[in-house]
């Protein structure tokens, strides 16, 4: 049955327009009553659609969808707190805030990157609040993960499994190779303190410990 009803769900998308690209298989429809607007899932942010993701994962057009009740800007301080790029000084699609402090003010893709680096310890990134917080990005749409923060993982993984990982030395001079790396020692490797895009074991370049930064301290 199963399999019937995926095959039944494929053919009437396959006879459903996107309003926003106007190609066919737009399998996505308004939860709205009486709304018969379709969409493909890639198409929402063009089209400024909201799908919830929780609970029944209602989806919305930019005419139904949900909006925000938040009270108005101050002029002086139009800056994502996030990015500290300009935001529009009213609440739209692009622009969020803080239901609970009132005051931030974030773009709709910075306040979805925060959410998936973030995981479980998704917040206001100005007053900290959480659970108001979370409730209100949830209903407008941003989708969340339940993992840890993506820092606390990044600190528990080893020296090569962050960013660069191997002695661009002119000359290595450790066993295991290039791409040999310790956590301590002579084959700890260390990156450039300005870039972080080059870096070799401390033994080949003969590094102190205050030349560059270690790549485990790098970010």
């Amino acid at each position: 049955f199963l399999v019937q009803d995926t095959m039944h769900v494929i053919r009437e998308a396959a006879k459903k327009s996107c309003f926003i690209c106007c190609k066919m298989g737009a399998s996505i429809t308004c939860c709205e009553t009486g709304c018969n607007r379709t969409f493909h899932l890639p198409c929402a942010p063009d089209g400024e659609c909201v799908t919830q993701y929780f609970g029944a994962y209602r989806s919305f057009c930019w005419e139904h969808r949900p909006q925000q009740a938040l009270q108005p800007h101050p002029s002086q301080d139009n800056t994502c707190s996030i990015c500290l790029d300009t935001v529009e000084d009213s609440i739209s699609y692009k622009t969020m805030g803080c239901p609970a402090c009132q005051e931030a003010r974030f773009h709709r893709q910075c306040i979805q990157r925060l959410a998936l680096h973030a995981g479980i310890g998704f917040r206001c990134p100005r007053c900290l609040n959480q659970e108001l917080f979370m409730m209100e990005m949830l209903t407008m749409g941003i989708r969340l993960c339940k993992r840890a923060p993506s820092w606390e993982s990044d600190q528990e993984v080893g020296p090569s499994d962050q960013g660069h990982g191997c002695c661009d030395s002119a000359t290595c001079l450790c066993p295991g190779g290039r791409e040999h790396v310790e956590a301590q020692g002579p084959w700890q490797l260390w990156l450039c303190s300005s870039c972080a895009a080059k870096g070799t074991h401390r033994r080949c370049s003969s590094l102190g410990s205050s030349t560059c930064s270690s790549v485990s301290n790098t970010f």
